[in-house]
């Protein structure tokens, strides 16, 4: 794919995945509504408001965002060591707020700092596994940081670099995390490779290494629920509960726009073992 399709393709998953997520939609309709008032279409602004403040509600407090992230996050399983070490492991970017560690100068981890947590765990158990941190920039306006040098650091001061870590600082999206990495791999993607990231983006991101050539073992972490009981539990807070629904429905159009532009076989992967829905 040329660079002109690349650049469409990240500018357009970010604009979708902007105005798709819940919170967005909701802020949107309540201006919309607002300003059909204004223009003294009062009916049809009060009809408006009442669908974003009914839709801020059922975001907000019902589990229905449990439901959603829960039917990605428990699509892989939890990894079991068989006694033989992976010939690599793969850590994708999103933990890092590069941002503010730039500033700040200090590593500074967000909400996903499982995927960290879970680098310096797998690199001290094995030992001889190479290291393939994929984390750039997919800020799309702000000017961007890449968060894999601040991932190097932090592996050098655990004493877990020893030459064995490889760094991709260009990748803005998943697709990107495997066309990058599959090439920086080269010939050992052949090898076993765990590749790390959160449960619920696990489905997408093996569907998209998959498609490079690159058949990966999932290695999920940062599951965010106990898991399917929560699908009865209401949140406490709106703001949590919609923070939930933007990161589930975030992915959910993720795995559209990702399986419509052919960036991955099926719809929603699934392990090797999965007869009938394995990609």
């Amino acid at each position: 794919m040329n660079g002109a399709a690349v650049v469409m393709f990240f500018v357009v998953s970010k604009v979708l995945g902007f105005v798709a997520q819940p919170s967005n939609v909701i802020a949107l309709l309540c201006i919309l509504g607002a300003a059909l008032w204004l223009l003294q279409r009062r009916r049809a602004g009060i009809r408006v408001l009442l669908l974003g403040v009914a839709l801020l509600l059922v975001f907000g407090y019902s589990p229905v965002s449990n439901v959603l992230l829960l039917s990605l996050s428990e699509r892989f399983p939890k990894w079991q060591s068989d006694g033989h070490e992976p010939d690599g492991i793969i850590v994708l970017g999103g933990a890092i707020d590069s941002e503010v560690s730039a500033a700040r100068g200090a590593i500074e981890l967000d909400s996903s700092a499982e995927r960290i947590l879970a680098m310096l765990q797998l690199a001290r158990q094995f030992p001889h596994a190479r290291i393939v941190f994929s984390g750039g920039s997919g800020k799309l306006i702000e000017t961007p940081v890449a968060e894999a040098p601040f991932a190097a650091r932090l592996l050098r001061e655990f004493d877990l670099d020893g030459g064995r870590v490889v760094l991709d600082s260009d990748s803005r999206t998943t697709s990107e995390n495997a066309a990058f990495v599959r090439h920086l791999v080269g010939s050992n993607a052949g090898g076993r490779w765990l590749l790390v990231t959160s449960a619920f983006h696990m489905p997408r991101s093996v569907g998209v290494f998959r498609a490079a050539g690159f058949d990966v073992e999932a290695y999920p972490v940062d599951w965010r629920t106990r898991g399917w009981v929560d699908v009865a539990k209401p949140f406490s807070r709106l703001s949590s509960g919609l923070a939930r629904s933007d990161v589930a429905m975030h992915e959910w159009i993720g795995l559209v726009i990702y399986w419509l532009a052919g960036r991955s076989a099926v719809l929603l992967p699934a392990p090797p073992s999965n007869a009938g829905v394995q990609s």
